[in-house]
């Protein structure tokens, strides 16, 4: 993937990210591939307005975005790549050879990738736990598949339905649920969403995108029902890897 003589940095722009994958995972994979040109920090904003300055910086080479600012970054961008366009989210960043800073999203490569490793069909819809950025990576990969996804969030609005609202029907047509809400993240592991887990059964498959801890309460208690569970660590990677693929292009 190409090094080059000058020294290039790379980071992820989020805000309280010290528990960030990203900057572990990159340190890792430079030290394994004698990568010794290049660094990965977190830029770790507190507030939405500081984003500007930092996508202007001329001394960055790629950036990874996650929690809050998947949507906002994209008013400081110059484009965005047609995917990350049709999905209404960045999480890659490339400086091209213009000086344009172009959004992308591989989060919607990485959960296909993951997902479809582990998971043969078996459903035409599924449940999509929360409304982030995440989301609409997740609800576009499944809508090009042909599932047809929902979104449940903790108040009903447009285009999204509350956990009180899921019946015996919704749950038992709706085999695929995908957790993108961070319930259940170290070190709250003793939260989930409220799913009416009675209603779970061997035939659900779980994708929960959080990684730490690696088996959360959400999938212990689908466990438990019988429903086989996968965490976010796999579609982590991937999308870690096409991100440092964009940026070495």
């Amino acid at each position: 993937m190409g090094k080059k003589t000058a020294p290039r940095t790379f980071g992820l722009l989020g805000k309280n990210i010290d528990y960030s994958f990203s900057r572990g995972y990159f340190a890792e994979k430079f030290k394994r591939e004698n990568i010794d040109n290049a660094t990965y920090v977190n830029f770790d904003l507190p507030h939405v307005n500081e984003i500007k300055a930092l996508v202007q910086r001329t001394d960055i080479s790629g950036i990874n975005i996650t929690i809050p600012y998947k949507e906002k970054v994209q008013d400081h961008l110059d484009a965005l790549s047609e995917e990350a366009k049709a999905i209404g989210a960045v999480n890659t960043i490339v400086f091209d050879k213009n000086n344009r800073r172009i959004g992308h999203n591989t989060d919607a490569y990485g959960f296909e990738t993951a997902l479809f490793s582990q998971w043969k069909p078996n459903t035409k819809a599924a449940l999509i736990l929360g409304t982030g950025g995440a989301s609409k990576a997740v609800h576009y990969v499944l809508s090009k598949k042909g599932i047809r996804p929902q979104y449940v969030s903790r108040q009903a609005g447009e285009n999204k339905i509350a956990y009180q609202d899921l019946s015996p029907e919704i749950m038992q047509t709706h085999q695929l649920i995908v957790n993108c809400t961070p319930l259940g993240t170290h070190p709250d592991i003793d939260q989930s969403p409220p799913l009416p887990f009675d209603l779970i059964s061997p035939e659900h498959h779980i994708f929960d995108l959080i990684y730490n801890p690696a088996t959360t309460l959400l999938m212990q208690r689908a466990q438990a029902q019988g429903a086989s569970t996968q965490n976010g660590h796999q579609m982590l990677i991937h999308q870690a890897e096409k991100s440092w693929e964009l940026w070495n292009a």
